[in-house]
C-alpha cells in the first residue's frame, strides 16, 4: 500500500466525526485533525446547571518514507508540545488526548520498540482540571501492519487494513 493511498485511507476514517486539515498545518506533520465536544447536564432547568464538560483530541498525521528512531522521537516530541499548546484546562475541562499517526514505508526493530514504550501524561490541578494522554501508531506499509503504544491500542481498529 503507498504512502498516499495511506494517508487518504486515515483521513477518512476521521473525516466524519474531525475537523480535518491538510493545508496550514504545523510541520513536519502532513495532516491535522482536531475533534472537540462540549457536555451540559441540567436538573429540571438549564439554570440549575449540575455539570459540564469538554472533551478534546487533537491528532497529528506525518507521512515519512522511511522512520528512524531519532524522526519518530522528533515527531512525538512536537506532536505532544503542539497539542499540550492548545489544552486550555478549566473547571469544565475533562480530557485532552493527543493522538500520533505515522505513515512509513520503513521502520526498524528500535523505532517499533520505542514506538510500544511511548508514554505521555499530563493531569492539570491533580485532575480536578483534567488530563491527556499521549496515544501513537506507527503504519508499517512495508509488512501491512500497524504499531501502537499502550494507550493507541483502539487506534489499531480504525484501520482494518493493517494486521495488528
Amino acid at each position: 500500500m503507498e504512502r498516499e493511498k495511506s494517508l487518504r485511507m486515515v483521513l477518512g476514517s476521521y473525516n466524519r466525526y474531525y475537523n480535518v486539515k491538510t493545508e496550514g498545518v504545523c510541520a513536519p506533520f502532513c495532516a491535522e485533525a482536531v475533534f472537540q465536544t462540549h457536555n451540559e447536564k441540567y436538573f429540571l432547568t438549564r439554570i440549575a446547571k449540575i455539570a459540564e464538560e469538554d472533551s478534546n483530541e487533537f491528532v497529528f498525521i506525518a507521512c515519512e518514507a522511511e522512520v528512524t528512531p531519532e524522526v519518530f522521537q522528533m515527531l512525538e516530541e512536537k506532536a505532544w508540545s503542539e497539542g499540550l499548546g492548545r489544552v486550555v484546562p478549566a473547571s469544565g475541562h475533562r480530557n485532552s488526548d493527543i493522538t500520533l499517526i505515522v505513515i512509513a514505508d520503513r521502520t526498524g526493530i528500535e523505532t517499533e520498540k520505542l514506538v510500544r514504550r511511548c508514554r505521555h501524561y499530563r493531569s492539570y490541578r491533580f485532575s480536578f482540571w483534567g488530563w491527556s494522554h499521549f496515544k501513537c501508531a506507527l503504519l508499517d506499509l512495508e509488512h501491512d501492519r500497524i504499531i501502537t503504544n499502550r494507550m493507541g491500542g483502539d487506534l489499531a481498529g480504525l484501520f482494518p487494513a493493517f494486521k495488528g
